[in-house]
């Protein structure tokens, strides 16, 4: 946790505003959570980027999670990554915030060449409060999220008690059953 502060505390500035995204006041809000990973080039520089990015895009960090070295799960045959979750708090719809996000790994250079392989960043929402969302664009929850330790590790971290509607149990319980048993190892390791 250690390396994260210093990250939330170089938030820039929400777009317009004059305040720190920490100290962003608006209209309601919806509570998100996203799952970041990198395994190009400077890793753990490429989540603090990301990070950084979100404030400028209308979304104000207020929890990130430690980072993981995680193992490739489906593809392979390419380096392991670095994983973390972050809760954050939102007025753009869903639709929107998936589009933001997609900006963003854009701006970072970030090119998905192969299906779930190697990647400069790679942003995903998670929950968007307590919305089920099935669109061709989006999906939340995160279809394979219940499927993936590199997931469910870092937000088990943040928000082990979290529900929703679909679900039997807390994030603590989904990481505790899940059937995945790839390495997910906290970073950099002690």
């Amino acid at each position: 946790m250690r390396a994260w502060k210093s990250t939330l505390a170089s938030v820039p500035t929400a777009p317009g505003t004059g305040v720190s995204a920490l100290q962003w006041r608006g209209m309601p809000q919806n509570t998100i959570y996203l799952s970041l990973g990198s395994n190009v080039g400077d890793r753990e520089a490429n989540l603090r980027a990301a990070i950084g990015a979100l404030a400028d895009e209308g979304v104000r960090v207020t929890r990130v999670s430690s980072i993981y070295e995680t193992e490739p799960v489906d593809y392979l045959e390419q380096p392991w990554f670095l994983n973390c979750a972050l809760e954050g708090e939102t007025e753009l719809p869903a639709l929107e915030l998936i589009k933001k996000l997609r900006e963003i790994e854009a701006r970072m250079g970030s090119k998905k060449l192969v299906a779930k392989g190697p990647r400069l960043i790679d942003m995903d929402i998670l929950l968007y409060g307590q919305e089920t969302i099935d669109t061709p664009e989006l999906q939340v929850p995160h279809p394979r999220m219940h499927l993936r330790r590199f997931v469910l590790a870092p937000l088990a971290e943040i928000a082990p008690e979290q529900k929703h509607p679909s679900w039997g149990g807390t994030i603590s319980d989904l990481l505790s059953r899940t059937t995945d048993r790839s390495q997910v190892r906290r970073w950099p390791a002690d």
